[in-house]
């Protein structure tokens, strides 16, 4: 029985856990529960799963949620605030942390799960994007294990040799026959749109997916391939390899997750439904496999599967994640910081779809930030970024 913490219970990926928890009720116990202010959606978490702990951030609702459980007899015991979550994670009754607390809110505590030694399951994009360095370094000191949640680096993992999968991170790909990575991802709603018409994209139009529900922000960087271009980064740290080795391949259907090169010619890729239950239960159940709930795909009605080469007059933002990659964590997590503040902005209508990476490009050639060494300097990197593309957005 594994004791789990999962961190962003409350949002998409920490609600899909929960579900491969409810599959598997003999495997998996529920320790902590962790997220920001969703009071209502917690407190039913904790009535079903009972954890000895729950850490809400914002105060006030954590003060909600403690007299709702006090009202409920529930014996579930409310922290509040980062801090407290940092030290929660550290703690020797839990087994595994599952980091899905969006954004750069999640780092610290996943940090503090790394320094821990324990095995986190990654789905807090800015734990590589942004402290790549910092976070690797501390999970291999450590002795952590790290298994990747988002589907495209999972099916990269479940597509390399077991041999390498067991200690990747203390390996080197090549040393497996491994030729180069296929980073697959769906080109978004306007992969066929004329160039001359992206300016004129709306919000709406942008975060129109068509094959996964997700929210506004994630949908607008499909949309650009920002998304793919920090996969890409993630990849990178993950798997210890230079964007070079990595092919980025558009593939609309979304069911290819993503496949893996050999020096023979073989290609192992992973496949299925897109449902992000299969990644967290691989994660889980890791080296076994577990039941997730997922539906099996259909190879019959799905029809065919197309494939082309991404054009980066069409998604600068992809090109631009190279370049950041190469320049090194402290050019990500502005390429990252200034992305947000775009995106923000586009979806406020004050900028134009393309404008996007326009300005991304424009704050990363204004900034060229000091080496970081610790979470301070990233934090303080990533807020001078966000106030150079504020400025820009206002002129």
């Amino acid at each position: 029985m594994k004791k789990l913490a999962v961190l962003g219970s409350t949002g998409s990926i920490g609600q899909s856990t929960l579900e491969v928890v409810r599959q598997n009720p003999d495997n998996f116990s529920v320790f902590a529960l962790a997220a920001y202010s969703k009071v209502e959606i917690i407190f039913q978490q904790c009535l079903e799963f009972k954890p000895t702990y729950v850490v809400l951030i914002e105060p006030q609702a954590a003060s909600e949620l403690t007299q709702m459980l006090t009202l409920a007899n529930s014996v579930t015991q409310v922290l509040v605030g980062a801090s407290e979550l940092d030290q929660l994670v550290a703690v020797a009754e839990i087994d595994v942390v599952v980091a899905a607390i969006v954004g750069g809110a999640g780092l610290s505590s996943t940090l503090a799960a790394a320094r821990a030694g324990k095995t986190i399951l990654l789905a807090n994009k800015e734990a590589l994007v942004m402290s790549g360095q910092i976070f690797i370094d501390q999970v291999k000191q450590n002795n952590a294990k790290l298994l990747p949640v988002d589907s495209e680096h999972n099916a990269i993992f479940q597509s390399l040799p077991l041999d390498y999968q067991t200690d990747y991170l203390q390996q080197q790909i090549t040393d497996f026959g491994v030729h180069s990575i296929i980073l697959t991802g769906s080109g978004g709603p306007f992969l066929n749109t004329p160039l001359t018409e992206l300016a004129t994209k709306t919000p709406a139009q942008a975060c129109k997916h068509p094959n996964w529900s997700m929210g506004q922000k994630i949908s607008v960087d499909s949309a650009t391939m920002m998304n793919k271009g920090l996969e890409l980064i993630e990849a990178c740290w993950l798997f210890g390899v230079e964007p070079d080795f990595i092919e980025v391949l558009i593939h609309p259907q979304s069911v290819i997750h993503s496949m893996v090169r050999y020096i023979d010619g073989s290609i192992m890729a992973q496949l299925g439904a897109p449902d992000m239950k299969t990644p967290i239960a691989h994660c889980l159940g890791f080296p076994e496999r577990i039941y997730s709930g997922s539906e099996h795909f259909d190879f019959v009605k799905a029809g065919q599967f197309e494939f082309q080469a991404p054009d980066f007059n069409r998604f600068p933002n992809l090109k631009l994640a190279q370049i950041a990659f190469k320049a090194g964590q402290e050019m990500t997590t502005v390429l990252n910081a200034a992305n947000e503040i775009h995106v923000e902005a586009f979806l406020n209508n004050q900028i134009k779809f393309t404008q996007i990476a326009e300005l991304n490009q424009t704050v990363m050639e204004k900034l060229q930030p000091n080496k970081a060494t610790d979470l301070a300097s990233i934090f303080a990197i990533d807020q001078e970024a966000r106030a150079v593309a504020t400025a820009g957005v206002a002129r």
